[in-house]
């Protein structure tokens, strides 16, 4: 039986005495990691009323989590350290993606504002810090659980004019220790000219404010991939439209918005950037999402810790010696 399987696996042109077999190397790695699945964790950053929840439920097709905004007058605004995290497991075409979705309440709400980014900075220091105890665990487990934030896609409000100063201060925090993705929320308030223009400006303030955004470039990228970066880099930020509902354009279902001038499709290239978001986060860029998170991210926040833990036991010891 297993001679058949593996004269099944040899290339036709290849004779068995001159065929090794290395080269199902790739499908040994997929087929253990379709058996493990994959972990990819978002978090949504951005004020009240911009549709993240939406928009999220619109990027993997599934009702995942429920809008926190405020619909009613009597309920009072939500406490900025309220973090909610929702998992859930997604199938398709036999590949398994178990999702977090750490939901943050919309930052910049309260009459005070000082401090507001904090607990979002904390959440994902603290995951870092959780997976590095994990680690150094002398019975670590195989495969330690990963809940470090792989991605933060952060909602700019579409005034059409620039930055908030509280968006620039909660974007260069971000940007230290997360992928950060910037979209502008619900592009349809703007016009294309609106839009162009607003880009621009959110972009030439990011670059004097030297703030970082993903994806970045390293040496074992091909030309390609650099190029492809590039392109993605010239997009940001995605102006997106997030919608759950179905209309009918010509009798096809699409998701979208309807309104007094015709229909929004969210789909469409022409009417909003959310197909390009979408093939960014999950068709091109997911498993450099993780691997980036891991590899700059984690292993900042790791040399950190491990050189201050060095630090404090030289210190102890010098002072046990005196």
């Amino acid at each position: 039986m297993a001679a058949s399987a593996v004269a099944s696996a040899m290339p036709e042109d290849i004779t068995a005495s001159s065929y090794v077999g290395f080269d199902s190397i790739t499908q040994q790695i997929e087929h253990k990691l379709l058996k493990r699945g994959f972990q990819f964790n978002v978090m949504v950053v951005g004020q009240t009323g911009l549709g993240k929840s939406t928009l999220v439920n619109t990027l993997f097709a599934s009702h995942l989590i429920d809008s926190k905004g405020r619909t009613e007058v009597d309920i009072a605004p939500r406490a900025t350290t309220e973090i909610h995290n929702q998992a859930h497991t997604i199938v398709e075409n036999g590949v398994r993606l178990k999702l977090n979705i750490i939901d943050t309440p919309g930052y910049g709400d309260m009459i005070n504002n000082e401090g507001c980014w904090e607990p979002i900075i904390k959440y994902i220091k603290d995951q870092h810090s959780a997976y590095l105890r994990k680690e150094l665990t002398a019975m670590r487990d195989r495969f330690i659980p990963d809940t470090r934030i792989h991605c933060c896609v952060f909602f700019i409000n579409p005034t059409g004019h620039s930055l908030k100063p509280i968006d620039i201060v909660v974007l260069k925090k971000l940007a230290e220790v997360v992928n950060v993705v910037p979209v502008i929320a619900k592009a349809d308030s703007l016009t294309i000219e609106e839009r162009l223009a607003f880009k621009e400006r959110i972009m030439a303030e990011l670059q004097y404010q030297q703030i970082r955004l993903y994806p970045f470039d390293a040496e074992e990228l091909d030309e390609q991939e650099i190029q492809l970066n590039e392109r993605i880099r010239e997009m940001l930020p995605f102006a997106v439209v997030g919608s759950e509902r179905t209309v009918l354009i010509d009798g096809k279902p699409v998701r979208g918005r309807k309104n007094r001038w015709g229909v929004i499709n969210v789909e469409d290239e022409r009417h909003c950037e959310f197909v390009y978001l979408r093939n960014f986060l999950t068709r091109t860029h997911l498993q450099d999402l993780i691997e980036t998170t891991a590899q700059i991210h984690y292993e900042t926040f790791r040399s950190k810790q491990l050189l201050a833990l060095k630090e404090s036991s030289a210190k102890a010891q010098a002072a046990s010696n005196a």
